[in-house]
Formats: structure tokens, C-alpha cells, sequence
């Protein structure tokens, strides 16, 4: 019997052109996602909250390995894009199917002072692993209590280690008109104000603000830091019953998954959106008494770890000071290299931070 009428007709022909050319891109695309999805990621640092430790402009490399690759939560997504469909806008996913969360084995676990890719915990109307990318360093770990005073960062009572690239923000005193706008680019201040009489306010760092007191123009170079007691109503938890500011915060305690807490109607206002918004589960406080799932208690286990992120920009970074703690289901990786970095201001080979090309980011910034 001649079996030849199983065999595709031509199946030995040539491909043409265009059937290689997609067969190529069909590979690129998976293989792309595959990388980028457990293994490593590009991002871009847009903003200053990071300085001088990460500047705007650097392009990052960031590892999904150190942490352990987190599967995709939403799996219908457009390739390589985040959020927004490019050009035509709308939607980069559908919501039509939702995977919970899974982490596959890492080579480790976070670790205090890491600097760490995660997705910002207060986009609600978003799946998790579709809320912007935000970057950070964690001063906080799941079990830690965390306190900062006159803006130094303390761990169980432990003073935390300073950023060498660490900024704050001064109070500059001249002694006649101000300073020539070279001054300020030559030490590399971006970041200042005049706000009169010669007098300007300016981020810095501690090495800048040292190098400013030598300026015979300079009269004093201030700190300026929020008093302890003096209430910023923009800082977690939003409530006056805490008092606590940009400088002076805390003691709180990062919750720990299968840690027990007491709950009481004051410290409700710390874990309430741990307990609704990211462990699911209804909270109402009624006539002085706490409900969680309709039942009165006065304890609270936690489903899962959580960390506290700030930026090394302490005085330009809306972090977990302001909106609280990232849980571990918003983890994304651990930056780990600087591969490009552009300077914007810069003019034709000056746009390329030279100096910055294929660093690897320490956790201490030696």
C-alpha cells in the first residue's frame, strides 16, 4: 500500500521570504517574553526619587531571578507593553482571565537596603502586574519595626546605613545677591529655589552641602527637618492620632505573613488597607468595636509579607511614608545594572553619562 498520500503536498519545498521572516519574529516574540518575563527587564528611571543613587535617564537591567520570578497574573497582554496600547491608547490587556499569584525559587530573599523594582500598591483600578513600575530602596523588612527621627532611618533601634548618594533638603543663607547659576551646576545641584533675599532652598547631598559651607558667599547651609509632633496630613496613615511628618515617623511595625497583631481603633488606620485592599477581606468599625468578615475581633494574622520603601532622594520621593507598605505579591525584581544613562540637559556625545555605562548597582552605592 503507498502511503505517500499522508505526507503534506510540497512538504520538503523551500520557505519563502516572508514565511522566514515570520517564523523569525513568532521566535523573537517568545523568546523575548520568556526573558523578560522571568529573567531579566529593562526599565528607565523618570524621575528624581532616587538621586544621586539612580539618576533620571538611567537605563536599568532588573533581575527576576534574585527574588524569584513572579508568574503572570494577567496572561492576555500585548507584547512588551506595560499599560497603554501605543499610538491608538486603550488597554495593553484583558481582564478575561486572572492568575494568582506564584513566585517561582529565587537566589534570594529581599534584603534591607536592596533596591528593588515593585508595582505601586495604590492603583486599585489595575491587576496587580499591570500598576506602574515604581524603583526604591527597602529600609524595611516583614517583621521589622521601622522609626525615622530628624530624617535618619532607624530598624528595631538600630540606625539604619545613610545612602552615600542620599539627599535632603537645605536652607542656603548668602551673604549678598545669591549665587551665579554656575556655582550650582559645578558642585551638581539640580534642585534649588531662590525664595528671596538671597536666601534659596536646595536638595542636596551631604557632600554638596559641605562643599557649599566653603563658598565665601555662603553665610550657613540648614537643614531643613520637620519637628517631631508636627503633623503632615499627606503622611501614612492619615490620621491625627499620629503625628508623624517626612522627618519624624513612626515606630510602626511592617507586617510579617503569620505574624498576630493586636488591633485597636487606632492602629486600624496602619493595617486597615493591608486587611481590605490587598488580603481581601471587609473591615468596618462600628460603636468603638472592629469587624472583619461580619465578626467583632480584636486581632489580626497576616496573610502575607509586606516591606517599606524609600527613596534616596528623602525629601523628593513619594514613598511608603506616604501611602504605607508594599505587599510581596507587588515585588518585581532587584535592580541589579546601569547599562545606558542620558543625560536630557546634555548636548550631542555630553547627553551620555559616560561614567555611568555598564555600573553595577550596590546595595550601599560603594
Amino acid at each position: 500500500m503507498n502511503w505517500k498520500f499522508w505526507q503534506r503536498k510540497n512538504s520538503n519545498a523551500p520557505k519563502s521570504k516572508s514565511r522566514e521572516w515570520f517564523d523569525a519574529i513568532v521566535f523573537a516574540v517568545v523568546a523575548a517574553t520568556i526573558i523578560r518575563t522571568f529573567f531579566f527587564e529593562a526599565f528607565t528611571i523618570p524621575t528624581p526619587s532616587m538621586e544621586r543613587t539612580l539618576m533620571v535617564g538611567d537605563f536599568l537591567f532588573v533581575s527576576k531571578m534574585h527574588y524569584g520570578a513572579r508568574t503572570p497574573m494577567t496572561p492576555i497582554s500585548f507584547p512588551f507593553v506595560h499599560q497603554e496600547l501605543p499610538i491608538i491608547g486603550g488597554k495593553s490587556y484583558s481582564e478575561a482571565i486572572k492568575w494568582g499569584y506564584h513566585r517561582l525559587p529565587g537566589f534570594s530573599k529581599v534584603k534591607h537596603n536592596d533596591i528593588v523594582v515593585f508595582n505601586y500598591p495604590m492603583e486599585d483600578e489595575r491587576p496587580v502586574d499591570k500598576q506602574t513600575h515604581y524603583i526604591k530602596r527597602c529600609v524595611g523588612l516583614p517583621g521589622d519595626t521601622l522609626q525615622v527621627i530628624d530624617r535618619l532611618v532607624y530598624i528595631n533601634s538600630q540606625k539604619n546605613m545613610v545612602p552615600k548618594g542620599s539627599q535632603h533638603t537645605y536652607l542656603i543663607k548668602t551673604t549678598g545677591y545669591g549665587l551665579v547659576e554656575d556655582t550650582w551646576k559645578k558642585l551638581g545641584i539640580n534642585e534649588y529655589q531662590p525664595i528671596g533675599n538671597g536666601e534659596y532652598q536646595a536638595i542636596l547631598t551631604d557632600g554638596a552641602a559641605n562643599e557649599l559651607k566653603k563658598i565665601s558667599a555662603v553665610s550657613s547651609v540648614m537643614p531643613i527637618i520637620q519637628p517631631k509632633g508636627f503633623y503632615e496630613g499627606h503622611i501614612y496613615p492619615f490620621s491625627t492620632f499620629y503625628k508623624w511628618n517626612t522627618d519624624n515617623f513612626g515606630p510602626i511595625y511592617i507586617p510579617k505573613a503569620g505574624a498576630t497583631i493586636h488591633l485597636d481603633t487606632n492602629n486600624l488606620a496602619i493595617y486597615q488597607r493591608v486587611i481590605f485592599a490587598y488580603e481581601h477581606n471587609t473591615v468596618e468599625e462600628k460603636d468603638g468595636k472592629i469587624f472583619i468578615n461580619g465578626k467583632e475581633t480584636t486581632s489580626y494574622t497576616f496573610k502575607m509579607d509586606y516591606y517599606f520603601m524609600m527613596g534616596d532622594n528623602r525629601h523628593n520621593s513619594a514613598d511608603s511614608r506616604f501611602w504605607g507598605f508594599v505587599p510581596e505579591d507587588h515585588i518585581v525584581g532587584k535592580a541589579v545594572f546601569i547599562w545606558m544613562s542620558i543625560d536630557s540637559e546634555g548636548s550631542f556625545l555630553n547627553k551620555i553619562r559616560w561614567n555611568r555605562l555598564f555600573n553595577v548597582i550596590h546595595w550601599n552605592n560603594d
